[in-house]
């Protein structure tokens, strides 16, 4: 395929991703039963809630009252650490006992291994049940982009999209001005900004990212998408290419010569803590850190925060994209009262507040182009502007396989090892060589 193709698939996925045009919100508590449709059918059902920690979480208990007021169901939603959460969803999967009905998962990260275990009920026939799909949840509104990646390989829907992150970056305009430096569009200007803006005396990192192991991959495979490359073709790894290389010596001189103190330590949340305390100049990382970012209760740099559309690279331009969705056991004891939160928690008032507040790009369209919901947002605009301009440079930040745990960690050692003065090149022909074969297993 030629690299035109290419970027062509991928602007149309990203305008499948914002397209369509606005719509009024529609307030589902106030809203009535339509075409047999009936929120109050399982009231007096307990459905319980596994979540990963963040702001996603917090505005679903937030909002849990109103929830029960409008369907008579009572949600226990238990917020568990991202990490502890995926084991404890993958454990439970697989023992056919879940102590939860529903749950979000990144689709990136256990599609694949989900699908081929089969231990998601499908959706299929509810989606298309009047008594059980109200009209106003819309679901033309989701994104083609997010409905495949909810979609199994044999066409079956076994979740729903809740929100999508893109890459962006995080930059401090104020250390910007001190120094004159204007924001990068190209990864070469980024690392020339990063050596001006990097001031080790003053305690100020010209960039920080992530650069603990397996959290470290996603960082790095935005960068490599600046190379025009992903990191798979069909099932052989492509990541000890030419442009592969060049990408992990970029990653290794940027957070190495520019990086803080201890970086090789740093996941998100380590980068984001330095990035609020006004110690880093720029970080790359997910729309869904802007809420926390511009919390005047825990942010010293509030109103001095831009946002920007990951810089091109030599031969691409892109921002790696990640999606989450919710999900219902087949072993779930209430399936049904279950997908009755599904539909409240990805529909279209929840994925306003969610915009509204900073937690997350929606994969649905119409908030992404209301009014009423661009002019209330609890943070710059400028942020959902920056989503917008990321959409079309949309592409995948990590391969859909069983293993990609496995891969981040093979991959994340390399990467952490160049960090501490290994070469890139080596790293990943050893990591490369080394995993093809885990693969080729599981896709056998």
């Amino acid at each position: 395929m030629s690299k035109l193709s290419i970027t062509r698939r991928r602007a149309l996925q990203g305008a499948a991703m914002l397209g369509g045009l606005g719509a009024p919100m529609l307030n589902t508590v106030t809203a009535h039963a339509q075409g047999g449709f009936d929120w109050k059918r399982f009231k007096g059902q307990t459905v319980e809630v596994l979540m990963e920690t963040g702001p996603r979480a917090d505005l679903m208990k937030k909002y849990q009252k109103e929830f029960l007021d409008q369907t008579g169901i009572t949600l226990g939603i238990e917020v568990i650490p991202e990490q502890q959460a995926r084991q404890k969803v993958a454990i439970e999967l697989n023992s056919g006992k879940p102590s939860f009905d529903v749950f979000n998962f990144a689709m990136h990260v256990q599609k694949r291994q989900f699908e081929k275990a089969g231990w998601l009920l499908d959706l299929t026939p509810w989606l298309k049940d009047p008594q059980m799909m109200p009209a106003e949840y819309e679901l033309g509104d989701i994104s083609k982009t997010g409905m495949a990646m909810a979609t199994t390989s044999d066409g079956k829907v076994n979740a729903l999209p809740i929100l999508c992150d893109y890459f962006m970056v995080y930059y401090n305009k104020e250390l910007f001005a001190k120094k004159g430096v204007t924001f990068p569009k190209t990864l070469d200007e980024m690392m020339v900004a990063a050596g001006k803006l990097h001031d080790p005396a003053a305690g100020i990192a010209g960039f920080v990212g992530r650069g603990v192991r397996n959290a470290n991959v996603v960082l790095w495979t935005q960068l490599l998408s600046g190379w025009g490359q992903e990191t798979i073709k069909g099932t052989k790894l492509i990541t000890d290419t030419p442009d592969a290389i060049a990408s992990a010596e970029y990653y290794k001189k940027l957070l190495s010569s520019y990086g803080p103190q201890g970086v090789v330590g740093f996941n998100w949340n380590e980068a984001q803590g330095l990035f609020m305390q006004g110690k880093a100049a720029m970080w790359i990382d997910a729309t869904g850190f802007a809420a926390p970012v511009e919390d005047k209760q825990k942010s010293r740099v509030v109103g001095k925060v831009g946002y920007g559309v990951p810089p091109a690279g030599p031969k691409g331009h892109g921002s790696v994209t990640f999606g989450t969705a919710m999900a219902i056991p087949k072993e779930a004891k209430h399936k049904e009262a279950a997908f009755f939160t599904m539909l409240w928690m990805t529909g279209r008032t929840m994925a306003g507040r969610m915009l509204q507040t900073g937690g997350g790009v929606p994969f649905r369209s119409a908030p992404l182009k209301d009014p009423a919901i661009l002019s209330t947002l609890s943070i710059p605009k400028e942020w959902a502007d920056c989503a917008a301009g990321c959409a079309p440079l949309s592409m995948s930040g990590l391969p859909v396989i069983v293993p990609v745990t496995e891969f981040r960690d093979t991959i994340g050692a390399a990467l952490t090892n160049m960090l501490t003065g290994a070469d890139p090149g080596a790293e990943l022909k050893r990591a490369t060589a080394e995993f093809q074969p885990v693969i080729d297993k599981s896709e056998a």
